[in-house]
């Protein structure tokens, strides 16, 4: 797979984020049509598609605490409400997909995660393995899991694509969110961030703006540097989802110098 890209639609991107459960039809719909262009494009593209839960799981999940554990029949109830709501939100992509022509499927992590004290242990990759030989869009998503410890949890959709890239080896993860890419202090984009120079950048990272119990930017970041610690090959964009043009030119042609390139060397 040595053409495979992950791209990851951001719960701020397909979701507002102020509103509980509320999808942004018409961003889902042009994201669509941007991915059905560049298969157009390059029929043999290789894509695995993730995307956040932005106001459906998130807010859920906070009301109920899902994250740090699932223990009493209140939580549990809480922990199957989170469940619907990712997967309503998953459905709506899913469907604009299709809707566009894409042979897009649908893989929810709840179904085979194992989960132990918060972290992602195993999933099954055989189905998405199938689903990419035979040049479907598979997509993955938040979602709630069982925990060894825990009881349940929330894994992100990072969480999943590290697990799956360390399996998968995709060359680029793209992230496209509703920003330029990742912005310093004075709402500038810093065009690289690498191991040397993350401590630096940090305290200009803040949050999320909205309700996000996996994390905001400065957290998904990190994560991001500590993939690329232990998959040095990888390279990572951040870019707005947002600006026309961009999301086609990034599946293209991932180098191209747009948002925020996230690897383990400085020299590129």
């Amino acid at each position: 797979m040595d053409n495979l890209i992950f791209l990851k639609l951001g719960g701020s991107l397909i979701t507002d984020k102020k509103r509980p459960e509320t999808p942004r039809m018409d961003v889902l719909i042009r994201t669509a049509v941007a991915l059905q262009t560049a298969f157009d494009i390059n029929p043999e593209l290789q894509l695995l598609l993730g995307h956040g839960s932005g106001s459906f799981g998130h807010v859920t999940a906070a009301k109920y605490n899902t994250r740090q554990g699932v223990y009493t029949a209140e939580e549990w109830l809480g922990f199957t409400a989170v469940s619907e709501v990712a997967v309503r939100l998953n459905r709506l992509v899913l469907h604009s997909l299709q809707t566009a022509g894409l042979p897009a499927i649908s893989f929810s992590p709840s179904s085979t995660a194992v989960v132990h004290d918060g972290h992602l242990r195993e999933m099954s990759l055989a189905p998405l393995r199938a689903a990419l030989a035979a040049k479907l869009l598979p997509i993955v998503h938040g979602d709630v899991a069982f925990d060894e410890v825990r009881g349940g949890t929330i894994v992100s959709t990072e969480e999943v694509f590290a697990y799956l890239a360390a399996q998968l080896r995709p060359r680029w993860l793209l992230l496209a969110g509703e920003t330029e890419g990742v912005l310093d202090s004075t709402g500038k984009v810093i065009s690289h961030i690498t191991p040397a120079n993350f401590h630096e950048i940090a305290p200009a990272l803040g949050g999320s703006h909205g309700t996000d119990v996996t994390g905001g930017m400065a957290s998904k970041v990190k994560e991001m540097l500590d993939l690329t610690a232990v998959q040095p090959d990888l390279r990572i964009r951040i870019f707005s989802g947002l600006t026309p043009g961009n999301l086609t030119r990034l599946l293209i042609s991932p180098s191209t110098n747009i948002g925020t390139l996230i690897s383990s060397m400085s020299n590129e």
